[in-house]
């Protein structure tokens, strides 16, 4: 109880101190320079979610990072066994990143500023008009440069078992012609889901599998590519 309640006064205590940097990014924005907004926002927001996790005690352990595309974005599909997946990936794959967010998220102070500025996407989903214009917006923040995290699952499996894949998820993908990395991340559920939202120190293996290019996946039937993909994580999981 202890660290969890150390855990979360450090989590608002070092979203506060990013504040500054929030206001640097807003200036730099202003101001055309946004090679350097971008910079700035990837850093500060990797050592906040490196820091986030770091506290818990746990051990993160990448694997496969040369399946990563060397340049252009990309579309990270994950299993999503936890909350402390988002900084896990943050944290720890060394790329910047936006995500697909459900749209309570937007109700954090300073957290949405930051999600905002990194080109993240909020997702209504008990509004299916909402939810194609968010997967739309999504599609055209990759065409500009954004790579983004998807978890089809919609909601935390909070444990090894996954749940099925929305196919829906994918028309992000297929809209932006991008390609598919799929991630397994396996164990972040032990972090605070399997101790009753108390946080523990846990080892987390986060496998990054070979991407999928748009010639192979682009005239598939998204229910069947949502198949395929759960599948080569699942696999992954069950190893």
């Amino acid at each position: 109880m202890v660290r969890t309640a150390i855990w979360f006064a450090y989590f608002w205590y070092r979203l506060i101190i990013t504040y500054p940097a929030l206001l640097k990014a807003k200036k730099l924005y202003k101001s055309g320079q946004k090679n350097e907004m971008e910079k700035l926002i990837f850093k500060t927001a990797e050592k906040w979610a490196y820091s986030l996790v770091k506290l818990t005690g746990s051990t993160i352990e990448v694997r496969g990072r040369e399946n990563l595309p060397e340049t252009g974005p990309f579309v990270i599909v994950s299993n999503h066994q936890g909350n402390f997946d988002i900084p896990i990936l943050l944290g720890f794959l060394e790329r910047p990143i936006g995500f697909i967010s459900k749209i309570e998220v937007k109700k954090l102070p300073i957290v949405r500023d930051w999600m905002v500025y990194m080109n993240c996407v909020f997702l209504d989903r008990q509004d299916r008009r909402q939810a194609i214009k968010a997967i739309n917006q999504g599609a055209e923040n990759i065409k500009k440069g954004t790579s983004i995290v998807i978890f089809p699952e919609g909601t935390r499996s909070k444990g090894m078992e996954m749940n099925p894949f929305k196919s829906g998820s994918f028309k992000l993908a297929q809209k932006a012609e991008a390609t598919i990395v799929p991630i397994a991340i396996n164990g972040s559920y032990k972090i605070m889901e399997k101790n009753g939202n108390r946080i523990k120190p846990a080892n987390v293996t986060v496998t990054i599998l070979p991407n999928i290019q748009p010639a192979v996946y682009q005239e598939k039937d998204l229910k069947e590519l949502a198949l395929e993909v759960h599948q080569l994580i699942n696999n992954q999981l069950k190893k």
